[in-house]
């Protein structure tokens, strides 16, 4: 139930502790939970966290007469975290987050098990680069020194995956870099920054290296957000197209072989149970002019295909849809979703 006061909406429903210091919010009522078996878990982008999204809580509400609920989810990148995380870290999160649900859906119902009920992970703007990587790296991840504190466990399987919103940082930073008030003062800073960071990634004592928050909020990057050097490097990613980081999984210029070793692994890890559903936004922006929105979708679907995926039929641009949705496109939007998630 939503409720709208002076100061803004109100939302009731269930906060879960899936993880320490980890929580999702699944909006339903007590009284519905118990028959609500399958689940829609929402992943933010870029300093997102509950309620940042405004289409979440539409969703939600297309969904409250379903056996559908939808859970917000908080990673430790979500609001300002971001800088300090990584894809790895988020994915290893998120999958705490799936066992759980399917746990407590389990739990729940007389008579099931964790087998039971459908969850799907929706991801938006880089919340869709941890669902592809959720869906084409390594499972378990390969263990690096780097990430403390990380479980590297296999992660579970899906019923469902959506992108929504997949745009480029890197594009979207280049983008920036050409539009700038002063584009000569901007590149400077993006030369200085990629400079240092690629000198003294790590401090001496072996920790992250952060990056002047003045200098990296010449590039349209938060300002208050600390970012370390490592997550920086892998967000622009100055060695693309050639050596693309791993965040750079959506960037137009990305060759054949690259499509092949992300998208085109979908199949081949065997995470993703059905279809995978694709939702670009067709004014997003954060997507630069120079992007041919739905021949880069094609390459996509081309590569999730060869690799032995399914590419759903709902997948495409969403007409006149800013990069989160905020009201032009927001009912094709979720239409397509709920078209998805009734055909699982």
């Amino acid at each position: 139930m939503t409720s709208r006061g002076d100061r803004g909406p109100s939302h009731s429903g269930v906060l879960h502790e899936y993880a320490p210091r980890l929580v999702a919010f699944e909006f339903t009522s007590p009284a519905k939970a118990s028959s609500k078996q399958n689940s829609l878990i929402f992943v933010g982008g870029l300093t997102d966290g509950f309620c940042t999204v405004p289409y979440v809580c539409e969703l939600a509400a297309a969904l409250e007469d379903t056996d559908w609920s939808v859970f917000s989810l908080l990673l430790t990148s979500s609001y300002n975290g971001f800088g300090l995380s990584s894809l790895d870290r988020d994915v290893e999160e998120l999958g705490q987050c799936v066992r759980f649900i399917r746990d407590l859906k389990a739990d729940r119902i007389p008579g099931a098990t964790s087998k039971h009920g459908k969850i799907v992970v929706m991801g938006h703007s880089t919340g869709s680069q941890d669902v592809l990587h959720y869906l084409h790296a390594p499972n378990p991840l390969p263990k690096t020194e780097r990430d403390i504190g990380l479980q590297y466990m296999h992660r579970p399987e899906l019923d469902g995956a959506i992108m929504q919103a997949p745009v480029s940082d890197r594009e979207a930073v280049q983008a920036i870099l050409k539009s700038a008030n002063d584009p000569q003062e901007a590149r400077s800073a993006y030369d200085q920054l990629v400079s240092s960071a690629k000198i003294e990634p790590w401090t001496a004592d072996q920790f992250d290296s952060i990056l002047p928050m003045k200098m990296t909020a010449k590039l349209g990057l938060p300002g208050d957000a600390p970012l370390s050097a490592r997550r920086f490097l892998s967000l622009v990613s100055p060695d693309s197209p050639e050596k693309p980081s791993q965040d750079d999984l959506f960037s137009s210029d990305l060759n054949d072989k690259r499509l092949q070793e992300t998208f085109g692994q979908i199949g081949i890890r065997g995470i993703l149970q059905s279809k995978l559903l694709v939702l670009y936004s067709g004014s997003d922006e954060w997507c630069p002019p120079w992007v041919e929105k739905e021949r880069l979708m094609q390459r996509w679907q081309q590569a999730t295909e060869a690799g032995g995926a399914k590419w759903d039929e709902n997948s495409g641009v969403v007409p006149g849809a800013s990069h989160n949705v905020q009201d032009e496109g927001q009912k094709d939007l979720i239409d397509r979703v709920l078209r998805y998630l009734m055909s699982l």
